[in-house]
Parts: C-alpha cells; structure tokens; sequence
C-alpha cells in the first residue's frame, strides 16, 4: 500500500477512533522512531545542535525525544481534524499578537506569513479560515483524484482555498492574482530549498538556504509580511474540557520591517533574513517544536547539488525573482513561474522523516 492510499485510509477512518487512543498510538510510535535512532532522528538532533550549541548530548536527545513526540502528534491531530467540531477548533487554538494581521486584513489587504517546520499549521490554518481571514494555499494533487477533491472540499469548509500543484510552473502567479482578487492569509512553508531559486541566509550564525517565497510574494503584492511560529502547548481546566485534548496550539505573529531603501534581489536577501531571524529565535526558545528532519545547512548539503544552486543565483533572477508588470522599474520583485522553492503550504511532507511523504502538500524536501 502506498503512501497516498495509507493517507487516505487513515483521513477516513481516524476521525471515528477515540481521539486518546490516536493519540497513544503515535506517541508510542514516536517514542519508537526515537529509541531506533534512524537518520532522521540523527538530522534532527544535528539541526537542533546547530541552533542550540548550549545542549549537551544528554540535553539534546531530551529534546529531540520531544520533538519527534511533537512531530508525531502533528500527525495524528491532521488525522483527526475533519472529526473536530467549530468550538474545539477554537478552544485549541490561541493566538498571539494576532491584532498585527488582522489590522491589514480588515482593511482589505491580503497577509503573507512565512512558516517554519513547526507545531501544527493544519490547525491554526483551520483556526484561522475561522476566525482571522481565508486562508489560500498551495497542495501536490492526490491520486486518486477523488480523495483530492474530497481533501479541498473539507479543507474549504474550514476556510482554506487549496490551489492543486501542477507542473507547468503557474502556482506562484496564481497566488498572486488570486491574493489580489480577495482579502486571504497566505501562509508560505520556506525554511528549506535546494532548489537553485533559494536565498542563502544565516541561521544562529550557520549558512542554510530557504526558499524566497514570503518576501517575493510580499513584495510582489505590496502587501505585509508575518512570521507565523506555531507550536504546541499543554491544556489545562475547561480550556483542555471545551478542546477535548490535552494539546493545544499557539500562533506567535510577528510583523517583518520592508527595507523599502534596498531594491531588488537585495531587497528579498534582506527580508528574507529577517523572518528567518525571527523564526531561529523562536525556534531556540522551543526547540522540540522544530520538526526538520533533513539536511538545511548548507554544511550537510551535497555539494554538487550546492554548486548548481549557487551557480543558479548568478543572474538578476536570484531566487526566481523578475520585475512585475506592475511594479517594473520599481525594484520590487516577484516570482517567476519557474520559481523552485515552496510556494506555500497549510501542511508539511517530510523527504527524509520516520514516515513516508505525505501526499497532501509538496514542499522542497520536508
């Protein structure tokens, strides 16, 4: 069976299985990965070495512990989403500072927020379609084509326009129209790239590439940019009663400055650096909520691969950025069609991870 068809046997039949035998059920299976050691949990634990130098080995693989228990608690609450009713999504779900998109957004101005692999985003973009603005987003098309349709039906009833990936390089300039037609929070996945449209940036002082998606986007649209770091937090009282689960999830917004003095390729390394900086940040204040599994910095990165991606950077299309139509002259980027970085996703595979790539999202190698 392959993943695809294990994905959809697990979307249909979890959401009728208790939740806390769910929850049991990959928490052992975490718990299991982790006690193996696989690659994966070796990557983690060298990411998270990287970002953390203070953690002895000892401290470190507390950590990564935790963070495969969290990583594979994301996958079951996705499992079991379509089996929450209205007032759960709401009473699991808490947001922070989340006046900063909403002011733009009530004006009428779509937000782009860059995410991280981080806590549950499936979650808060339900949350969010609910109760900040619709969210639109990008998902690899399903085979069969049935559960796909069947994956954006449930996904727009929680208020999440999903756009299908397609391989004749049109994502990108689809978010952009539709980001103009209506008012929605774009949320793009970025902290990883190798493809040769990524930014280089520097992480706890570590170079490691990511994809140019939130700033192209943003700069694209005239429009505000956001980190959004998501994570996980315990419930307690009748917020853990009304949520019906001892897990929440919070939504950090943090608004990221436009050097509105830079122009150009300049323009996108700088805000780019600076949602990543915001996001590092987080990250080393919540380390288990980091869930990369695979190689990011570019010290771990094939160096072929690496020289092809550097090379690709040469020209006036650094990180798949030309001058829009609208905005040519100006020295405010956009994103070509060919862009090869991760254009946005509510949900989050994983290329080198304990299970196999989820099919309902595409992303650069999560």
């Amino acid at each position: 069976m392959n993943s695809a068809r294990l994905f959809a046997l697990a979307w249909r039949v979890l959401p009728y299985v208790p939740e806390v035998c769910t929850r049991t059920l990959f928490d052992v299976a975490a718990r299991v990965v982790h006690v193996l050691r696989i690659p994966a949990v070796r990557q983690l634990e060298a990411n998270l070495s990287r970002l953390r130098p203070d953690l002895d080995r000892r401290a470190l693989r507390r950590v990564s512990r935790a963070g495969m228990r969290s990583y594979l608690r994301y996958f079951g609450e996705v499992f079991t989403l379509r089996g929450l009713r209205p007032e759960q999504i709401a009473a699991r779900v808490r947001a922070v500072d989340d006046q900063v998109p909403r002011r733009h957004l009530d004006q009428g101005r779509s937000v782009v927020a860059a995410l991280g692999h981080t806590g549950n985003w499936d979650l808060a973009g339900a949350w969010s379609g609910q109760h900040l603005a619709r969210v639109l987003t990008v998902a690899e098309v399903l085979e069969p084509r049935g559960l796909f349709e069947e994956f954006l039906r449930f996904r727009a009833d929680l208020g999440m326009d999903v756009i299908g990936l397609t391989k004749d390089g049109s994502v990108l300039r689809t978010l952009i129209r539709r980001s103009r037609e209506r008012t929605y929070l774009v949320p793009l996945l970025a902290d990883r790239d190798l493809s040769r449209r990524s930014v280089e940036v520097r992480a706890a002082g570590h170079p490691m590439r990511v994809a140019p998606g939130p700033a192209a986007l943003a700069l694209a649209l005239k429009a505000p940019l956001v980190q959004a770091f998501v994570r996980h937090e315990r419930l307690r009282g009748r917020r853990r009663k009304a949520a019906g689960s001892p897990w929440g999830t919070v939504i950090e917004f943090v608004p990221i400055e436009i050097p509105h003095h830079l122009s150009g390729s300049e323009q996108l390394v700088a805000i780019t650096q600076a949602w990543v900086d915001v996001l590092v940040e987080r990250i080393q204040a919540y380390p288990d909520q980091w869930h990369m599994l695979a190689r990011v910095f570019t010290a771990d990165l094939d160096p072929q691969r690496l020289a092809r991606a550097r090379a690709g950077a040469d020209d006036d299309v650094l990180a798949g950025v030309v001058a829009d139509d609208d905005v040519r002259g100006r020295g405010a980027p956009t994103v070509t069609d060919d862009d090869g970085g991760e254009p946005g996703a509510v949900t989050r595979p994983e290329e080198d991870g304990p299970v196999q790539q989820r099919p309902e999202s595409r992303e650069g190698g999560r």
